[in-house]
């Protein structure tokens, strides 16, 4: 028989505005001790030195980590031109320099060729698997890869600041799967000065920003109270990207059982992803079928 997990029965939103030097994971194993929930998992990994967004989803919240996960995010990142390190950013070996310092309408000129659908090849050191092992292991062992490109939609990426001829400031709004050191990495190689990230801040993701997030030292304050619980955000706010039905009172029952029930709804196609809820709450996502859904995640209502 599996052990039954300890902690409470809590399901919402915690945004944290993670510091540099932990991991994504600490910091959801911190906020897991400190909300003593049963379950927490985030929704983005943040590299260790970077800072900014890291949502840490509870309870049923766990269930819309793929909706923010897909979201769009905005980073803001110094990227060191110059220089080129193994790990593309700051924390890696250098391997490569070049005096080539371009001006700000080069880089400008450059940076319109990551806007849009770009391939992206992943960093050396990322958590991309290869024969079934994370890069980075191997990385780590002096093992050159040949990654694969992967698919990246880049909405925007804009020259924000030039501090000094060495470093530029940019920020980019981009969809799921971006590594911001490969945009590093390969804007120096397309103007011929290598370049790697040596800071970076995720500003927003999805509907959670920065400015709304609590710091590890709140955490750590206000563990074990209900002062911390204030700062939770509804599980709900996960599924502001999908179309909202709403089910009568008979329909809830069916849903959470996960079978197909009446639902009212406006402006909604046959076939959409929707999220429906009763009394604000929600109930479960699934296919709208014309007049009723057909539920594929069901939300278990929080204990009074």
């Amino acid at each position: 028989m599996a052990r039954k997990r300890k902690g409470r029965d809590i399901s919402g939103w915690l945004v944290v505005d993670k510091p540099a030097g932990i991991t994504s994971t600490a910091v959801v194993n911190k906020v897991r001790w400190a909300m003593d929930a049963k379950k927490a998992g985030h929704a983005g990994t943040l590299d260790p030195e970077a800072t900014g967004v890291l949502a840490v989803a509870l309870g049923e919240a766990t269930k819309t980590v793929p909706y923010i996960t897909d979201a769009l995010k905005a980073y803001r990142f110094i990227v060191r031109l110059g220089a080129a390190t193994n790990t593309d950013d700051a924390e890696g070996e250098m391997i490569a320099t070049s005096d080539i310092r371009p001006n700000d309408a080069e880089i400008k000129a450059a940076l319109g060729g990551f806007i849009g659908d770009i391939m992206q090849v992943p960093p050396q050191f990322s958590a991309v698997k290869v024969d079934g092992v994370r890069a980075y292991k191997k990385a780590r062992d002096g093992e050159e890869m040949t990654l694969a490109a992967r698919p990246l939609w880049v909405e925007e990426l804009l020259l924000v600041d030039r501090p000094d001829a060495d470093h530029v400031t940019l920020e980019m709004t981009c969809g799921k799967g971006g590594y911001v050191r490969s945009i590093a990495r390969d804007l120096g190689e397309a103007l011929g000065c290598k370049a790697h990230v040596k800071s970076l801040r995720r500003t927003w993701s999805g509907p959670f920003d920065a400015a709304d997030g609590v710091s590890l030292e709140q955490v750590d304050a206000l563990a074990k109270t209900t002062e911390l619980d204030a700062f939770v955000q509804p599980l709900e706010v996960g599924l502001a990207d999908l179309p909202e039905v709403r089910c009568p009172m008979e329909s809830v029952g069916k849903l959470r059982n996960g079978n197909a029930a009446s639902v009212i709804a406006s402006g909604v196609d046959f076939g959409e992803e929707v999220w429906a809820s009763f009394e604000g709450q929600a109930v479960a996502v699934g296919t709208y079928r014309g007049g009723e859904m057909q539920p594929t995640r069901v939300f278990v209502p929080t204990p009074a």
